[in-house]
């Protein structure tokens, strides 16, 4: 059996489902929900823009659009054959669209249908009906028996973590924050994460300063090393470039976590930085978690100067100034932090 799954591409483990499919998933969220969010806001906020945009944003924004596209895209990091691929596509439409299962639902719909479909293919003379046959009804009996009540619990799971919130702001906000922050540096999808678990208001408030603060924070601290490269591929691309140099000197990830920590108390107490579940998991990357923050808080000059000065500014100041510290006390030397060309 090992030698089977083997043969047939099928890694159970946490590294393949968990990390890797979880991540792209991300991008097949990016390629569709988001984006579609991101140009329904341009269209419908900034004055004199083009209505076509709105409804381009509104399609893109569909379940039965980011479903398919979430299916095809853990097909592709799973390196599903192409019938498989293909044909994944109506796992995570379906989930989405039909059953109302959400993203959540649509990743495990795709993730099964994906892996039975990998099973069978090529299996037989008749592939190009085995194949598409089982992947699809795989994905619809999955979707129909486990979708909904997947995303009920992650739906529900997140309404604790903003009840939570709502309710020790401080604490929470840290919470929220530091592990937000982590999982956008580390190989797993934080903006999934924010999305399957529905974070709004406070905590998604506290969940963008933590991801910002990683990806402010990596660029300012590692711009001796990797200059303006860096900063742009780090502070608006992702810090998970900093993963290999993580593991090789866990000391570098310490300013940004302990600036996301600092700043999300100041954030979810005083500020009251609110967000919604598109922008929360997503940072500084593409600029869409200071566009979900204008969108959900108001394209106000207030709400414009906090984005400044909490995302940007001061998890800059406080990685620099924590980074520099330990360079000079010798936790972190010349070419920690430096990104492979």
């Amino acid at each position: 059996m090992k030698a089977f799954l083997e043969r047939k591409g099928v890694h159970i483990s946490f590294q393949a489902y968990a990390i890797t499919a979880l991540s792209y998933m991300a991008l097949g969220l990016f390629a569709s929900l988001i984006i579609g969010v991101i140009i329904d806001t341009i269209g419908n906020e900034i004055p004199n823009m083009p209505q076509f945009l709105v409804e381009v944003g509104s399609y893109a924004m569909e379940p039965f659009v980011y479903g398919g596209a979430i299916a095809v895209a853990v097909a592709y990091g799973l390196n599903a054959p192409p019938l498989v691929m293909f044909s994944a596509l109506f796992a995570g439409a379906f989930a989405a669209d039909s059953v109302g299962a959400g993203p959540a639902g649509s990743f495990i719909a795709a993730l099964l249908a994906i892996e039975f479909g990998k099973l069978v293919s090529k299996e037989t003379k008749i592939d190009i009906i085995v194949t598409p046959l089982v992947t699809i009804m795989v994905g619809y009996f999955v979707a129909v028996v486990a979708g909904v009540p997947i995303a009920e619990f992650l739906n529900g799971f997140g309404q604790v973590i903003n009840w939570a919130t709502e309710l020790r702001p401080f604490t929470m906000g840290i919470i929220v924050a530091v592990l937000m922050g982590l999982a956008l540096t580390a190989p797993i999808s934080s903006v999934a994460i924010a999305i399957m678990l529905d974070l709004n208001g406070l905590a998604a408030g506290a969940a963008t300063i933590g991801c910002s603060a990683q990806m402010v924070g990596f660029a300012v601290s590692s711009f001796r090393e990797n200059k303006i490269s860096g900063l742009v591929s780090q502070g608006i691309g992702t810090s998970m470039l900093q993963v290999a140099n993580i593991m090789k000197n866990p000391y570098i990830l310490i300013p940004p976590t302990v600036a996301g920590a600092v700043l999300a108390p100041i954030a979810t107490v005083w500020i009251q930085l609110e967000n919604n579940a598109y922008g929360a998991g997503m940072g500084t990357s593409g600029l869409v978690g200071p566009i979900m923050t204008l969108k959900t808080m108001g394209f106000t000059m207030e709400t414009f100067m906090i984005i400044v000065i909490l995302l940007v500014l001061a998890p800059a100041i406080i990685s620099l100034l924590l980074s520099e510290f330990l360079r000079k006390k010798g936790y972190i030397k010349a070419g920690d932090m430096k990104l492979d060309a």
